[in-house]
């Protein structure tokens, strides 16, 4: 444990965020009553299926209800059909409920565009993160290309207050490097590790967008290390991922994001570590399926 950390050690006080909603009013009309369109609501964000159990269901299921339903879903609305506006026609966001954090990990996973991120930056502006990332004590002025959805969210905090803080927005890391100036002589990764050992403290809230886009595999390795240390030192960590290797964390809370809203999935139900797994044990089979069947 590092001297600032053991200077400022207080009994464990997280959470610091237990829950984040979206305010009802916010919401376009035709959500407010039934979250999930025509399909009945469940309570962790996933619209039920006849045969739904309750469980978390695998993300092949997911995948095939997708495609059911995409079957009986127009590709484009009437001309006359409402329309709710960016951010609110996001799935993630019109039906997110009541979404409570894990006092440790929680993960956001989905595919591209299913509002993990979005969210992400909306509770990090809820808590009085800068909209262009960085710490509490960092803010620098950039372009506001932020969604306006934080003003419309709920966030329940702790009793406890972090001494310490991160918001990393992959895309603009390079502008908070250029204001704090000692990062620019490391390549990405190496940057992104000396912010995650030298200025992340402990008793911290640390909210992070993609963070293993500047890592290799085993940089990965090392920053899930710095997360159980941090952990450990009364922090919580709330990150938007596509990582396999970090989704690992033991105990973490992941949260999928699909077009029926979230749910709650374990470990070994993504399709993160389904598709990778089965990859890499038929690796040579899948190459040729993908590339040779094609010429």
């Amino acid at each position: 444990m590092s001297k600032w950390a053991k200077k400022n050690k207080s009994p464990s006080l997280k959470p610091y965020i237990r829950s984040m909603s979206v305010d009802e009013a916010a919401l376009p009309k035709d959500t407010r009553e039934n979250n999930s369109g025509d399909a009945p609501y469940s309570g962790d964000g996933l619209a039920d299926d006849d045969d739904s159990d309750g469980l978390a269901e695998p993300a092949w299921k997911i995948a095939a209800a997708v495609a059911r339903r995409a079957q009986n879903t127009p590709t484009e609305p009437e001309a006359t059909e409402y329309q709710p506006e960016y951010p609110f026609n996001i799935p993630a966001v019109s039906k997110l409920g009541c979404l409570e954090f894990a006092p440790d990990v929680t993960f956001f996973i989905g595919e591209n565009g299913a509002g993990k991120s979005t969210l992400l930056e909306a509770a990090a502006l809820a808590f009085g993160f800068p909209k262009e990332g960085g710490s509490f004590n960092h803010m620098y002025e950039g372009a506001d290309t932020v969604s306006a959805l934080h003003e419309s969210i709920t966030l329940k905090k702790g009793l406890g207050k972090p001494l310490d803080g991160f918001f990393l927005r992959a895309e603009s890391f390079y502008n908070f490097a250029t204001y704090i100036g000692d990062y620019h002589e490391q390549s990405h990764g190496e940057s992104f590790l000396s912010l995650l050992n030298d200025r992340f403290r402990g008793d911290g809230l640390y909210l992070l967008d993609e963070p293993e886009a500047a890592l290799s595999p085993t940089r990965q390795l090392a920053a899930l290390v710095r997360i159980n240390e941090l952990v450990k030192n009364n922090s919580q960590f709330v990150i938007a991922t596509h990582s396999p290797i970090l989704l690992a964390y033991p105990g973490a809370k992941i949260i999928q994001f699909n077009q029926f809203g979230w749910q709650q999935v374990e470990y070994e139900q993504t399709e993160h570590f389904e598709v990778t797994r089965y990859f890499l044990n038929n690796y040579q089979r899948q190459i040729d399926r993908l590339l040779l069947d094609n010429d």
